[in-house]
């Protein structure tokens, strides 16, 4: 077995249970992403999780350092954008088929996480029809990624899983295995990879409080470092209506502050 398999695997873990946050936090409607690999860590990523996509082009893309935008994130290990991937003279365009004419997007930006100083993964967020990607998206975006890599750093050895739950995680595995229809089995690893990463990051037998929508989201917000007038700006809310929220889900879930709000809505899998 690689050295940076395991690494490897909370990386993609981890990134796929918060695409859906990154989506919201930055509001990019498209947003995709994964971790390096094995022996070849820094050197090639697989995208292993997307969210607002036309279709399923990009799951299980291969993209080698210095090819394309991602490889250009991977190769510098720095936030790289891009106002038009078509046209674009500062990237390779080996992607171009799926990027441009599958996906028809546009305007892109790729955020290198870093595990252990070097690059473990890539998540991407784009737009659509010559919309832009402004400053303050990629300031979110920036914070996101730094949030991330701090979690990563912090993630402690993952509790066994319940047995019921890893029997049917198996079940899934042998059957995207044996599957001949290529969309299905691309679909089910897409589930077994959330599967694991929830059954192994969620302790068993740890009581989970029923925090509402709203109090989910004010938190994905609060964790990526928004004050709570950002995070009002950001859902339309009142910044008293948000403060609501963040007492209610405290309380919820036993603690006194946002930080520790946080810390025990990622260890209960609610974020």
């Amino acid at each position: 077995m690689d050295d940076d398999a395991s690494p490897a695997r909370a990386t993609e873990r981890l990134i796929g249970l918060r695409l859906r946050q990154f989506q919201r936090v930055t509001g990019l409607p498209t947003v995709f992403g994964g971790a390096t690999a094995g022996r070849s860590q820094s050197h090639e990523l697989r995208i292993a999780h997307q969210r607002g996509t036309i279709g399923d082009s990009l799951l299980d893309l291969r993209v080698a350092s210095g090819r394309g935008l991602g490889g250009w994130a991977l190769a510098s290990g720095r936030l790289r954008t891009v106002s038009d991937y078509a046209s674009t003279p500062a990237i390779t365009h080996d992607f171009d088929e799926i990027v441009v004419r599958q996906e028809r997007l546009s305007a892109i930006v790729a955020l290198p996480i870093k595990v252990g100083g070097a690059v473990g993964g890539i998540i991407y967020g784009a737009v659509r029809g010559g919309h832009r990607i402004g400053r303050t998206i990629l300031d979110h975006a920036a914070a996101f990624g730094a949030t991330l890599e701090r979690e990563l750093a912090e993630l402690p050895a993952p509790e066994p899983a319940l047995p019921h739950t890893q029997a049917a995680v198996g079940e899934l595995a042998e059957l995207a295995r044996t599957t001949g229809d290529e969309t299905l089995r691309r679909r089910l690893e897409h589930l077994i990879s959330d599967l694991r990463g929830i059954t192994e990051l969620r302790r068993p037998g740890t009581e989970v409080p029923p925090l509402a929508p709203r109090e989910r989201e004010v938190l994905e917000l609060i964790a990526v470092g928004m004050t709570n007038a950002d995070a009002a700006h950001t859902l339309g809310l009142s910044t008293e209506t948000v403060r609501a929220y963040l007492r209610s889900a405290m309380r919820k879930l036993g603690v006194g502050n946002r930080t520790a709000a946080v810390h025990a809505a990622r260890r209960l899998g609610l974020l």
